[in-house]
């Protein structure tokens, strides 16, 4: 039996990635959030 999570780097960086956070407004306000928390990495 294998273990649930079975990671995939690309469908990761494509769901989760920095352009697909800046394609949307809210995705751009979640950037924003973070840069201004100071987060030191802003998105996948």
């Amino acid at each position: 039996m294998k273990m649930t999570y079975q990671p995939k780097n690309r469908r990761h960086k494509r769901v989760h990635g920095f352009l697909k956070r800046m394609s949307s407004t809210t995705g751009q306000n979640v950037i924003k959030r973070r840069r201004l928390k100071g987060r030191k990495k802003l998105s996948a």
